[in-house]
């Protein structure tokens, strides 16, 4: 039986212990809470905030897999229990994770931000969770998100190579942003811009690669680039 409630202290040092098993950062895990990169780290080490906000400790708790009461949660009262429950009377974890997460697939691909490369099959491998709360924030609740790799360095600094990118596949009408297009059989992430007379323009970030100009009906758009993530 977990106790009722747990000193700051305890919950402190033990958020600590399961972000350091698990080999995530403080800020990481602060960002996946939709917060500043310090807010853990000012938790753990000055208790500020005194407690974790409802909704930051449930999140904590699904990402490690443990009872929120670990973290600070009362006991539960028997009219909540009600509220969610599987067949055999304990609260379903696959419904907590279903309401509150959303997985998004990794594809076996990589959209070439050098001078282009064949994609790969677009099998997805691998998942990426976010939390409904953090793509709510960002604006992505709803959107239909696949995650590809970046290959090449045509798009350094803003996108570097082996970097991975969320794209939108519901996003496709051309308005200031990065797209992932397939021209011919090279699926590429460039800055795509109207060149006017039925042109687009494909654009990169390192100006060491010249704008490559063609025909609207030659590309077809996959979708917006809605978020990145890579090595520090």
């Amino acid at each position: 039986m977990i106790k009722d409630s747990q000193s700051p202290d305890s919950v402190r040092a033990r958020l600590l212990e399961l972000s350091q098993e698990r080999g995530a950062s403080l800020a990481s895990l602060s960002e996946l809470l939709g917060r500043n990169p310090s807010y853990l780290q000012q938790f753990i080490t000055k208790g500020s905030p005194r407690k974790l906000a409802e909704t930051d400790r449930r999140t904590l708790a699904q990402f490690f897999g443990v009872d929120e009461r670990v973290l600070g949660a009362p006991e539960p009262s028997e009219s909540s229990l009600t509220k969610d429950k599987s067949y055999n009377g304990t609260v379903s974890a696959s419904s907590l994770i279903k309401r509150n997460w959303v997985d998004v697939p990794r594809l076996d691909i990589g959209a070439s931000a050098g001078p282009g490369a064949l994609p790969g099959p677009e099998d997805a491998f691998d998942t990426f969770r976010f939390s409904r709360q953090w793509l709510n924030e960002h604006g992505l609740e709803g959107a239909q998100l696949s995650a590809i790799t970046v290959e090449g360095d045509s798009m350094e600094p803003l996108l570097n190579d082996g970097d991975d990118i969320l794209v939108d596949l519901n996003q496709k009408s051309l308005r200031d942003g990065i797209y992932v297009v397939r021209l011919g059989e090279t699926l590429m992430v460039k800055r795509v811009a109207n060149a006017g007379g039925g042109q687009l323009s494909l654009l990169s970030q390192n100006l060491a690669y010249p704008p490559v100009q063609v025909a609207v009906e030659e590309i077809e758009i996959i979708g917006k680039v809605v978020w990145k993530g890579g090595r520090v």
